[in-house]
């Protein structure tokens, strides 16, 4: 009965929008994070040059370079580089 004069008695401002907003696209900028050898990378600043090795290598075309992260090894080399790419 509580629930049928709620019903009958709410404003119907209460209820209109339905839905909340739902954003678009991928809540990451990140669409894959490829890891690749020292050798590959040669200077880890120049994303341009990174993204046109990757378009090679992958054969993707538009490859936009977000992030390059050097890994390490246990003596402190370079042992890979993470590349987040779009």
């Amino acid at each position: 009965m509580v629930i049928l004069i709620f019903i009958f008695l709410t404003p119907n401002w209460w209820f209109s929008g339905g839905e909340l907003p739902q954003e678009t696209g991928h809540q990451s900028r990140v669409a894959a994070t490829l890891v690749l050898n020292p050798e590959v990378i040669g200077n880890e600043e120049d994303k341009g040059e990174i993204g046109r090795r990757i378009e090679a290598l992958t054969g993707r075309r538009n490859v936009e370079v977000l992030a390059v992260r050097r890994v390490l090894d246990s003596e402190g080399r370079p042992r890979s580089f993470e590349v987040d790419i779009r």
